[in-house]
């Protein structure tokens, strides 16, 4: 008996907050009770607990197996290999038939007799959770899909005879689950409500992020990761009329919709799009009202970056709608409006979702007829620009080319090779190059990716203020008027199949060019595999079978004479056609110009073992940002180690140390003592933005900088009053904009790049002043250094001719500082190869510095 008493009073602990379904869907709804509810597959009530991405996973399957109006399918796979779930949800006699009602309706985006037809349905897309730990998104997302499947009565026959609704319940299945078993794990059976307790203060990385700590939601336009990929692959099957994004912000405030700030909005999106926003927004006060639920619009958020959940639809013909809900982060947190439950949290979810159905039905005409007229009346908006649109030099890194107009192909854009070079604004643009037009469906997106606008009605961002693609890709382009004449391929542009190359013999040496973005990883994998290789620091010619090559410097060599792994023949024939890079046998170690293979200029190269220090205090966006490089392009695996544990490690095992963004000040001085040691010893040692700083700060790296206080102090503020202080903070940020620097192309960290300038991206005003040593300023911000986006003159004065990166000698090793992120968000191919370039060069040179 006290046993049985003792598991009823744990129970009624357990479920001290569990909400019934009555609590979320009002009493008139009736259901199907064939369906089962989320409770009978679970095992507990909505809300009790943090769903798993299994468990949700598997309440969609048994939906679709109960449900004649669903059909589930697998879209994708997330790096850590879960499942992308896609619900496809309409009335059951439409179901069987929808994929000619995807037919219909896209067939309505590129003819203008079709877009006239009537009695089409709107597409709705409801997109839950993208950020892992903002989870009430997709806990409501069980009881939307219950609904959809299970609801009875006139007003779910409306809806699902007037909408196809696609259902994706989690956008970060990777994220969401490493919360769910972190709020789980560290919930009592009474709740705390405290807000600094354990289950409300995740550990360093957070869950917001997917498996290499990217946010998602800044990922729509780069597609880094499968996750963006799949999505967007599905998108541009169906162009929904709605994209909802539902997310959470801080326990103290309360329900954010859009319109977000009215004059944050990206000026290529249309007036129209505003308008159908608002009236949207007036069904979500409705209902919100109706529950006396507190909510707020046209404030905080905005609708500039194209690269959001929310935004992405904007400039693809349909219409994206941001929810923010309060976080209780947990079960239950203590906030300034009250006691924050997490079912609370859900059923403003829920609310938000039903009233976007609502809005659909009601606005289902007008959805649909803004979209067909978004894209048929594209090209005809093309043609009243006074350009036809850009040629993009690709060059001879025909990876990292081809990687771009992959990218462009994803979201429907083509692009055409030329049959003829051309010379276009004053620059040179070989067949190697390609055109990419204005007049096509995609319009709209080609000038917002190509786009090096500079000011803006309103100068402040909630994210990035420019993002020029082929800046990101260091691609040389130019707009080309109208007129030009331009002789292009018909064809588009298609990713190449792969030929393979001739099989290599035995010969003297090998050679392979630096030039590709893959090379780095090509050399690391030889490298692994025991092959013997040296860089050229100098460019040299070599015999080859029947001509004489030409190898620039960093081209890696790789002699006969030296190799101890009997299969490295074999292993060479293998790299080259796995990573698509050529490898030239050379005949003689004598060579026609520069110096013979058996000089002391050839530097030894060896696979770099890399330590990563991260943990908190450093920007897990950034330490992931570098971590995914490596890994992905570059083929190496850092050890990646929180501060605290530094002082356990052997400093010794490893090449070199990384510093991204980060405040290192938790670093003991024995480990700052230690770190010296270890550079002095012939350690290369890296630090962009926070790490650079404290190289600096340790004396490691012998120059200067300016604080953001230091840069901040020459705006004037005389005169300013209280009501300033927002514009004045506005204008001292770098929300996100894109410079210029002038590069030394004969130092090794530069190898491969061509051109003597790099555009690099800057979202801090922290810089690094230029060294007075002779040798070590590798990179300097140009006279003129702003190409996109929005920075104050201000700003851009204290910018122009400061250090971007700095290199120097210390004892043996060699110290690097960087005042930006080379691999911002993963995208940017042209400073992401500065990074691989210290990984495999950085200890070739000898500079001494101040």
């Amino acid at each position: 008996m006290r046993l049985i008493i003792t598991i009823f009073t744990l129970l009624l602990s357990f479920s001290c907050l569990a909400q019934p379904l009555s609590y979320y869907f009002e009493e008139d709804v009736k259901f199907d009770p064939m369906i089962p509810t989320p409770e009978q597959v679970l095992g507990y009530e909505v809300g009790q607990w943090h769903v798993r991405h299994d468990q949700l996973v598997r309440y969609m399957e048994v939906l679709a197996q109960k449900s004649d109006r669903i059909n589930f399918e697998v879209i994708g796979r997330t790096h850590e290999q879960r499942p992308l779930v896609m619900l496809t949800i309409t009335a059951a006699d439409k179901l069987p038939k929808v994929e000619q009602i995807r037919q219909a309706h896209l067939a309505r985006l590129s003819d203008k007799e079709k877009a006239k037809a009537v009695n089409q349905p709107a597409v709705v897309w409801m997109g839950y959770s993208v950020h892992g730990n903002e989870s009430s998104g997709s806990n409501s997302a069980l009881l939307v899909a219950y609904y959809l499947a299970a609801a009875q009565g006139k007003e779910i026959d409306t809806l699902l005879n007037n909408t196809v609704i696609l259902l994706d319940p989690s956008l970060n299945p990777d994220g969401l689950a490493r919360f769910a078993n972190w709020a789980n794990s560290n919930r009592g059976m009474n709740l705390s409500s405290d807000p600094q307790t354990r289950e409300h203060v995740e550990s360093w990385p957070s869950s917001r992020t997917n498996h290499y700590w990217f946010d998602l939601n800044r990922d729509w336009l780069l597609l880094q990761h499968p996750e963006s990929r799949a999505r967007i692959a599905k998108f541009h099957q169906w162009k929904p009329n709605i994209l909802t994004d539902f997310h959470e912000m801080g326990p103290n405030s309360t329900y954010f919709f859009q319109p977000g700030i009215p004059t944050r909005k990206h000026p290529i999106t249309p007036d129209e799009n505003v308008s159908l926003t608002k009236a949207i927004a007036n069904y979500h006060a409705k209902t919100l009202d109706e529950h006396n639920a507190l909510y707020f619009t046209e404030e905080s958020f905005d609708d500039f970056y194209y690269g959001k959940g929310s935004t992405y639809p904007d400039v693809n013909g349909g219409v994206g709608i941001l929810f923010e809900q309060a976080s209780s982060r947990g079960h239950l947190q203590d906030t300034i409006n009250g006691p924050l439950s997490f079912a609370f949290t859900i059923k403003n979810q829920l609310l938000t979702s039903m009233s976007t159905f609502q809005a659909a039905i009601d606005n289902r005409q007008a959805l649909l007829d803004y979209q067909a007229s978004f894209y048929n009346h594209a090209v005809e908006l093309a043609s009243d620009e006074d350009y036809k649109g850009y040629v993009v030099q690709g060059g001879v890194d025909t990876a990292r080319i081809e990687l771009f107009l992959d990218l462009l192909k994803q979201h429907k854009i083509s692009a055409y090779p030329l049959n003829k070079s051309v010379k276009v604004g004053g620059k040179n643009f070989t067949t190697h190059s390609y055109f990419v037009p204005l007049a096509q469906p995609q319009f709209r997106l080609v000038k917002a990716l190509f786009s090096e606008q500079k000011s803006f009605v309103d100068n402040t961002f909630y994210d990035v203020s420019g993002w020029t693609l082929a800046h990101a890709f260091n691609l040389e382009f130019a707009a080309v008027k109208s007129g030009w004449g331009l002789d292009v391929s018909k064809a588009a542009w298609q990713q190449p199949e792969q030929a393979p190359f001739a099989t290599l013999g035995t010969h003297y040496a090998f050679g392979f060019k630096w030039d590709n973005y893959l090379a780095p990883k090509m050399l690391n994998k030889l490298l692994q595999q025991g092959v013997q290789a040296r860089v050229a620091l100098s460019s040299l010619s070599a015999k080859s079978l029947t001509h004489t090559e030409e190898f620039a410097a960093g081209s890696i060599i790789i002699p006969a004479g030296i190799q101890t792994n009997p299969q490295w023949v074999t292993l060479l024939n293998s790299a080259q056609n796995e990573f698509g890079i050529a490898i030239t046998p050379i005949t003689s170690g004598l060579t026609a110009k520069g110096a013979d293979l058996g000089s002391r200029t050839l530097a030894v190269v060896k696979a770099p073992k890399v330590l990563l220090v991260g943990g908190q205090g450093t920007s897990q966006y950034e330490v992931g940002e570098v971590w995914y490089y490596l890994d992905r392009f570059v083929g190496v695996a850092p050890t990646i180690v929180e501060m605290e544990r530094f002082g356990n490690l052997v400093l010794s095992d490893y090449s070199h140390i990384v510093l991204a963004h980060g405040n290192y000040n938790k670093l003991s001085d024995a480990d700052k003592v230690a770190i010296k040691s270890w550079v002095r010893k012939g350690g290369v040692i890296w630090g962009h933005k926070g790490g650079a700083k404290f190289l600096v700060d340790q004396q490691l790296l012998k120059t200067s900088y300016l604080s953001r206080q230091d840069v901040a102090s020459a705006f004037k503020t005389d005169g300013l009053n209280y009501g300033d202080k927002d514009h004045l903070s506005g204008r001292q940020r770098i929300a996100g904009a894109i410079f210029n620097t002038k590069v030394d192309l004969t130092h090794p960290l530069t190898f491969s790049l061509q051109r003597d300038t790099l555009p690099v991206f800057k979202n801090s005003t922290w810089l690094l002043e230029m060294s007075a040593a002779p040798f070590v300023n590798v990179l300097q911000y140009t006279q003129k250094p702003l190409l996109a986006g929005f920075t104050d003159d201000v700003n851009v004065e204290q910018v122009t001719g400061a250090a971007g990166l700095v290199a120097h000698s210390y004892g043996r090793g060699n110290v690097i500082g960087m005042t930006d992120n080379p691999v911002f968000r993963g995208y940017w191919y042209g400073t992401s190869r500065l990074l691989s370039n210290a990984l495999f060069f950085g200890h070739t040179f000898r500079a001494n510095g101040q």
